[in-house]
């Protein structure tokens, strides 16, 4: 009989292990359902779904830490950001977990091209940009309503897309990175900074200093300093701008100070009182952000931001700089996938060709034109 009892107390011990760890794991999906339901958001920026990469690869191969890059993908540029996400991928041991911002008509194209190519083992988190976010915020021509790309602002809603993680990393969709996106990860912020921008006066910018263009790299050049709310502001017209197409932000010092609504109070007052430069040089989503931060951010390594490539199609860097810079971007009208660029056979080392065939290399084909 006592070997019966002493069963019995097993048995029962057995059963009320197994409660509680019954109960863990429903209070475990309970809490990430809640969470996956925090993900959607009043403004309409939502993700449409996370497909994780298939068996994890082994730990000496991948590091545990998970890193989170923010690109915009749109339909027209979709094979730059597929390069640009091919070489950060290639690139690294680390987790990577891109968080891809789109267009909802984009979708269904971009899910094809990573499940039916060589990318299928990306980790990524496909969101669907509203851009009805921007009413109010941007000055729109009726006869230019087209030249519009609500994707650019994408950068500006960094919380809404990664809620959980403390850092991330922004690129734009015309670079390729030739190194472990872990260091620019690691990019240190000083505290109180909300992010860490390539300076536009850095020593690789003024190597390339386009002519005719003496104010591209100062704050004149993207903001019209005769206004008084501008004035009001007693910033520095000769201050050197930065460039925002690859950041690191500090979420938690980004949610901390409302960057978010800071930046879209700047795009509301310029509709009412058009701010910006004339003569602006360059991207419309950057005033803002030079007026945000202004001596309130930190400065990444300019190697992890080689710009210009698209500046113009001759070649402005030499063969051993181009190999040895960690990101190149081809900010710029020439886009390597597009009319003649510099570098192109650099960027096309990445590129993975569309399954679907929708998109194709404008550059071959003139360049094929031009050779009959």
């Amino acid at each position: 009989s006592s070997k019966f009892s002493v069963n019995i107390s097993i048995l029962t011990v057995a059963i009320v292990i197994f409660l509680l760890v019954l109960h863990h794991n429903f209070l475990g999906l309970s809490d990430f359902l809640k969470r996956e339901l925090s993900d959607s958001n009043s403004l309409g920026l939502q993700p449409i779904d996370f497909i994780r990469a298939v068996p994890p690869r082994p730990a000496d191969e991948r590091n545990d830490k998970e890193i989170s890059v923010v690109i915009a993908a749109s339909d027209e540029r979709l094979g730059g950001a597929i390069a640009a996400m091919n070489s950060i991928y290639r690139n690294t041991r680390s987790n990577v977990v891109f968080h891809i911002v789109t267009l909802n008509d984009t979708v269904d194209h971009l899910r094809l091209w990573l499940s039916n190519t060589a990318l299928k083992n990306l980790k990524y988190r496909i969101l669907d940009f509203d851009p009805r976010v921007l009413e109010g915020k941007v000055q729109v021509d009726p006869q230019k309503a087209d030249t519009l790309k609500p994707l650019t602002f994408a950068r500006f809603y960094l919380p809404v897309f990664v809620p959980h993680a403390e850092k991330a990393i922004y690129v734009d969709d015309d670079v390729i990175v030739q190194d472990d996106i872990l260091e620019l990860y690691n990019t240190p912020l000083k505290p109180g900074h909300a992010a860490a921008f390539s300076d536009d006066c850095d020593s690789t910018t003024n190597k390339v200093a386009v002519r005719g263009a003496g104010n591209q790299y100062n704050y004149i050049g993207f903001l019209d300093f005769k206004k008084e709310t501008i004035r009001k502001l007693a910033m520095k017209a000769n201050t050197c701008s930065f460039n925002p197409g690859v950041f690191v932000a500090n979420l938690t010092e980004w949610k901390l100070q409302n960057i978010t609504k800071q930046l879209e109070k700047w795009m509301a007052l310029n509709v009412a009182e058009e701010l910006y430069s004339k003569t602006l040089a360059g991207s419309i989503t950057t005033p803002p952000l030079l007026i945000v931060f202004y001596k309130q951010h930190s400065s990444i390594d300019p190697m992890w931001n080689v710009r210009h490539l698209g500046s113009s199609a001759g070649r402005r860097y030499s063969p051993q700089f181009v190999k040895a810079a960690k990101l190149l971007h081809w900010n710029g009208h020439f886009k390597p996938w597009g009319r003649t660029a510099s570098y192109a056979e650099v960027w096309e080392n990445w590129y993975v060709p569309d399954p679907t065939g929708k998109f194709s290399l404008i550059r071959r084909r003139s360049e094929a034109y031009e050779a009959k």
